[in-house]
Parts: structure tokens; C-alpha cells; sequence
């Protein structure tokens, strides 16, 4: 008869599914410093419309991610301090759009 022995292996420390660093509570992908602004802005139709108004919005320094949806013409930036709304104006209008505020 041979002795069983059981060999624990070492869990992994800030894993994804580790208790201390779950992607499963909601928050995966979003900085936990950022700042979150939503802009309406007018004109844009299409994908295309999107991509050139996420590109522009994109090169403002400090910006982490542009999300932007044609059909309610919503843009939802992240960013890592508040944005001067003059700068996403002009960067919208760089791609062709208007900015109308925030949403």
C-alpha cells in the first residue's frame, strides 16, 4: 500500500480570482483613480463618426479610455484628473462634431 500525499500548490497573490484582486465585482477594466465625464455630442451617425471622435478625444494628456455612441451621441471619457472642457471642445471639433456640453 503507498502512502498518499497531498502537495499544495502556492495561490497566486493579485490574480484575477484571488480574493483580493477579483475581475468578478464589477469593476475590471476601470482605474480606480479615474475620473468619469459623459459629453453630448452632436452630428455623429456611424462607427466611423465614433473612431474619429475617440481618436481625437484620445490625445488629450491624461485620457484613458473614450467611449463614444453614435446613436445617443453620448461620448463617456475616463480620464486621470478632470478635463478642461475646452480641450474636448476643440478635440471634438477636430473630428468634425460639435460638442454640446455634458451629459
Amino acid at each position: 500500500m503507498t502512502a498518499e500525499t497531498k502537495t499544495e500548490l502556492p495561490q497566486a497573490t493579485g490574480s484575477c480570482c484571488s480574493p483580493t484582486g477579483s475581475c468578478h465585482d464589477g469593476t475590471a477594466g476601470v482605474p480606480a483613480d479615474g475620473v468619469t465625464t459623459v459629453y453630448q455630442v452632436t452630428g455623429m451617425t456611424c462607427g466611423h463618426c465614433e473612431g474619429a471622435v475617440s481618436e481625437e478625444i484620445s490625445a488629450i494628456p491624461g485620457v484613458t479610455s473614450v467611449k463614444a455612441v453614435a446613436s445617443t451621441g453620448q461620448v463617456t471619457v475616463v480620464s486621470a484628473a478632470p478635463l478642461d472642457d475646452e480641450a474636448v471642445r476643440a478635440a471634438v471639433d477636430e473630428a468634425g462634431y460639435e460638442l454640446a456640453g455634458r451629459a
